[in-house]
């Protein structure tokens, strides 16, 4: 919203020497989005004068209209000969005034002007329109000056046309409609400033008369809660907006339309209340204000013929016939079934009139209408029509429900002024208008909440000033409060509060509390950090988990964090079983996506869309990993108790509440898809595969701190996992995860590559572990030993390798198996398990014959227990 200032010092006595940077600092201070304030004497430099024009040559042969004009800019231009200027525009002719600036002046956006020769003639100078003096967005022709500015040629036309003014453009949060006005602007200056306001709400405004101007019947009195309406008879249809209107108008950025509605729209710009005007003599019957019925229609005033909603609140002419259906909306929209008695809608009401009463330039006589309508309906009806009038912007903020007769005085009052007519002697008021809540509040809750130390008084004092009415006394002899803050709400030292009419948003004690401290500077509220309290840092299960996310990150894995909603349709895709426990999700009441209603109790699911997502963006060597929650619903629980907001829940409500809400452990998953090793000139890649998913597994259990010997890894089934390539991890005898290359079907069904691999590890699974040392660097070399073992094809490798680990004793330092290889030159049934042992000390340099025995006592050990013997003995 752009306003003058000298509009707001109509209202306020703001200081005479203030300035831009005051200003905005001013409204900064109370809150208020400021956008620019613009000193437009600064706008445009040099001469900017006014002129008549003498004589105007149309030049032919161009593309466009080209016109070359003799313009009296007096003693302007210092020879007292008429300027000879080219122009485009074709909306002035001989006798007009118009705004000329001469060469060596500077218009806005740093548009110089100078003398050059165009179109075959010199042209001195530019007359400009309203959107190269800056003032407004009318470019469509040149400014001309009505016959009523006291200017002659030569004349400063920065007085004339406004250039001698601030502007200050602001945007209004939606709770502060009231801002939206002078009116409200003003009020809110005199607070930052403290100086006095001049309230145009509380001009003298005549009451309803036994006699309604013209009958009105509302019938919703939800959506519209106020209606008043005055007539105007008998105005010049020629009568022109004074100029200082339409200025203030343009300024705003509002069009001037007709006296009739200029003077609507002035004064929703100065007191807030949007209005609307009407046509007499198109109104054929009784005004109805009502809802919509399924089937109306209505042509607003933007040409646009809607279909309205059962929602949206209309204004009906009970007087026009119906139309038939299927016959369009010439009168303004309806169906046949719904017309008559309840009317034929002829404005969209709040939001845009229709075209059937428009004010037109014929138009002698005149219904004014200002109402109150319901915020919420409003902007309901504005959204869904993509209709955001100005006055549409401020009745869903709110609208003064005690501005309508006021408005309703002064629109009269100036339409005959300048239009001349007889205003009626009936006023109509239809008023359901419901009194604003009282609000009980501790006077010392403003300073418990922002830690200023307002005393009651100020507290008092700055709630009267802006409009409250402020009781002070004991809570219990006010007649029902509606709204309760503080401790106790009850005793001397407490103030019941009754917030003034134009400000809807003071509904509970924290919106005092706010204005409390906002009209008393926020400045004013210390910047005090608050005292972290003692801890002990990262708990056991934080550094485990960030452990094992450091650890897949260092080999080669990405991080990637994913939403934990599914499609219902997942559990078929992974093929898991019908009997299977992770097909039972917790289901959303109210999903971000109706596509996505579950809560994953897989972290597979999220993963493998991921990586869908990667290789589809032509990512196809892909390690992703995750660290996240799943959900698992809680059997027989039944629904959450409900709890209110009036009180704190109890301890039984949450331990009822936590036993509804699902187990939520945390989860580690890891997806391989493409090359693990790149091909390249060095030689060919290797395909990641199951191996390197049961690998990422023993880095996962490393990282987290738990020793190989407590962990076993072995062949198993389990969905989505390749049947023959799936292995199972357990520590301590307990499944804590899976891992392997996922089933063909699967993939499939999720169009992923073959061979993707995957592993799923429970981390809350995990047993407790020492948190592992910092690692010693060995001060002594190793001694690397090879073994190749047959044993028969279903031994287990990891099997063996514990057997190996345990016979070779401490002196072993690794075990990696690095060959599997099967043929008859081993045996039919049998197979070749090759391990790299490397054996150290931790206080001398191992003998040769150290490590021999070491790796025979290992060799040994798998002997025993799976007849191991060494391949090629």
């Amino acid at each position: 919203m752009r306003i003058p200032v000298s509009w707001l010092r109509e209202h306020v006595e703001l200081p005479a020497d203030l300035s831009p940077e005051d200003l905005d600092r001013a409204l900064v201070g109370l809150g208020i989005e400021v956008e620019s304030v613009v000193d437009l004497r600064s706008t445009v430099t040099g001469s900017l004068v006014v002129g008549e024009v003498l004589e105007i040559e149309e030049l032919t042969g161009f593309k466009k209209p080209i016109r070359f004009c003799r313009v009296d800019v007096g003693a302007a231009n210092g020879t007292g000969e008429p300027q000879e200027i080219v122009c485009g525009a074709t909306n002035f002719a001989p006798g007009d005034r118009v705004v000329v600036i001469l060469p060596g002046g500077v218009l806005p956006g740093g548009f110089a002007i100078g003398a050059r020769k165009t179109y075959g003639r010199n042209s001195n100078g530019m007359i400009c329109s309203v959107r190269e003096l800056g003032i407004g967005d009318d470019h469509e022709g040149i400014l001309v000056l009505p016959e009523d500015v006291p200017a002659k040629p030569g004349d400063d036309a920065r007085p004339v046309v406004g250039l001698d003014d601030v502007v200050v453009e602001v945007e209004i949060t939606p709770d502060r409609g009231y801002e939206m006005s002078v009116r409200g602007l003003a009020r809110e200056l005199s607070h930052a400033f403290e100086v006095p306001f001049h309230d145009p709400a509380l001009a003298p405004a005549t009451g309803a008369t036994a006699e309604p101007t013209y009958p009105v019947r509302v019938v919703d009195t939800v959506g519209c809660d106020r209606f008043a309406a005055r007539v105007v008879r008998g105005i010049d249809p020629l009568a022109e907006s004074p100029q200082w209107m339409r200025q203030r108008l343009t300024v705003a950025g509002i069009r001037s339309i007709s006296l009739a509605v200029d003077i609507t729209n002035y004064l929703m710009l100065e007191l807030g209340q949007p209005m609307h005007a009407f046509d007499l003599d198109a109104l054929r019957g009784e005004l109805v204000v009502r809802r919509a019925v399924p089937g109306e229609r209505l042509t607003t005033l933007d040409g646009v013929d809607r279909a309205l909603d059962p929602e949206d609140m209309v204004i009906c002419d009970a007087g026009l016939p119906a139309p038939t259906a299927g016959a369009g909306s010439a009168t303004g929209g309806g169906s046949a079934s719904t017309a008559g008695a309840d009317g034929v809608p002829i404005s969209l009401a709040a939001v845009m009139g229709g075209e059937t009463s428009e004010v037109v330039a014929s138009t002698t006589n005149v219904l004014f209408e200002a109402a109150h309508w319901d915020p919420v309906v409003v902007g309901r009806t504005a959204r869904r029509h993509r209709l955001f009038s100005e006055a549409a912007k401020r009745w869903e903020r709110g609208v003064d429900p005690a501005l309508p007769l006021v408005a309703l005085e002064r629109a009269v009052a100036l339409l005959t002024t300048y239009g001349g007519g007889t205003v009626g002697a009936e006023v109509l008021d239809i008023d359901h208008v419901t009194p604003p809540t009282r609000i009980v509040i501790d006077a010392d809750l403003p300073a418990r909440r922002a830690g200023v130390p307002y005393e009651p008084g100020r507290t008092v004092a700055l709630l009267e000033r802006i409009g409250c009415a402020v009781a002070v006394g004991d809570a219990r002899t006010a007649a029902s409060p509606t709204q309760v803050g503080g401790r106790h709400a009850s005793g001397p030292d407490t103030l019941v509060v009754t917030p003034p009419s134009w400000r809807p948003d003071l509904t509970d004690p924290a919106d005092l509390v706010e204005e409390v401290v906002r009209l008393d500077g926020y400045d004013r509220v210390p910047s005090v950090l608050p005292v972290a309290p003692a801890g002990r840092g990262l708990t056991e299960d934080q550094r485990r988990r960030r452990s094992v996310s450091r650890a897949l990150a260092e080999n080669g894995y990405v991080e990637v964090l994913s939403p934990p909603f599914v499609s219902p349709d997942l559990f078929d895709r992974l093929g898991l079983p019908a009997e299977d426990p992770r097909r039972n999700a917790v289901r959303l009441t109210n999903p971000l996506s109706d596509t996505e209603p579950l809560m994953r109790t897989t972290l597979l699911g999220s993963l493998l869309g991921t990586l869908r997502r990667n290789i589809g963006r032509g990512h196809r060597d892909v390690a992703l990993y995750e660290i996240g929650l799943v959900f698992e619903p809680r059997p027989r629980t039944g629904p959450p108790p409900a709890m209110g907001v009036e009180h704190r829940p109890s301890d039984e409500e949450f331990r009822a509440a936590d036993a509804v809400l699902p187990h939520q452990p945390w989860r580690v998953a890891v997806m391989l898809a493409g090359e693990v090793e790149p091909a390249g000139w060095w030689g060919e890649g290797r395909p990641a595969g199951w191996a390197d998913a049961v690998e990422a597994g023993r880095i996962v259990l490393a990282a987290a701190g738990i020793p190989d010997d407590r962990t076993v890894v072995r062949q198993t089934q389990r969905a989505p996992w390749h049947p023959g390539r799936c292995a199972e991890f357990l520590v301590d005898d307990v499944s804590i995860g899976y891992a392997g290359e996922l089933h063909p079907a699967a993939l499939a069904a999720l169009e992923l590559p073959p061979r993707t691999s995957a592993l799923e590890l429970d981390l809350d699974a995990l047993p407790s572990a020492p948190v592992a040392p910092a690692p010693r660097i060995p001060g002594y070399p190793p001694a690397l030993i090879d073994v190749a073992l047959v044993v028969d094809a279903e031994v287990p490798a990891d099997e063996v390798r514990r057997a190996l680990a345990e016979g070779a004793g401490d002196l072993l330092e690794s075990i990696r198996l690095f060959d599997v290889y099967a043929s008859a030159q081993v045996g039919e049934g049998r197979k070749s398990l090759a391990y790299k042992l490397v054996f150290r000390a931790p206080d001398r340099t191992l003998t040769g014959d150290e490590a021999v025995a070491a790796r025979d006592a290992a060799v040994a050990e798998a002997a025993r227990r799976f007849g191991a013997v060494l391949r090629g003995a």
